[in-house]
């Protein structure tokens, strides 16, 4: 039981938990898609990516998209968004890289879901380790990570 679902249980939304085989693979998003058997655009990889070099945010993004780092920054305030380092992604998060979910972080980040999500009835987000995904509302997924809608992907299932 990951920290993820543990919040999601405690939340008491409706959500399903799908585990995946070949899991430990570098890609993830990809090999969740297939597995899954739903259109890559329903299924979001949770990124941690830092504003100004100092303020970390949580950004949720289809995998067949791409973050738009420039959107997000001016989302959020900042003169410029980049990726965080992985070691610092992992720390703030308590999750390890191709398994960080929105839910259940060691400490809660500000976090954006691309607004894309909000077409479906539900949506795919690491469940907090590689090759294990939870299937919730999007209305939840807001409610329960405190993230914002906002326009932050591009490329499919983005803008």
């Amino acid at each position: 039981m990951t920290p993820a679902i543990l919040q999601a249980r405690a939340a008491g939304i409706r959500f399903a938990v799908h585990e995946l085989e070949g899991a430990h693979r570098a890609d993830f998003g990809e090999r969740a898609v297939r597995a899954l058997g739903v259109p890559g655009e329903r299924v979001f990889k949770t990124l941690v990516a830092q504003l100004d070099e100092a303020r970390l945010v949580v950004a949720m993004v289809p995998v067949v998209a791409q973050l738009d780092l420039k959107r997000l920054a001016v989302v959020e305030g900042a003169k410029r968004a980049e990726l965080a380092p992985s070691r610092d992604a992992e720390r703030a998060t308590g999750y390890v890289l191709g398994g960080i979910s929105p839910l259940g972080q060691r400490r809660r980040l500000p976090a954006y879901l691309d607004d894309s999500a909000l077409g479906f009835e539900t949506v795919f987000v690491s469940a907090g380790r590689r090759g294990l995904e939870l299937e919730l509302a999007p209305k939840d997924l807001l409610a329960v990570s405190g993230a914002r809608p906002a326009a932050i992907a591009r490329g499919p299932g983005g803008d």
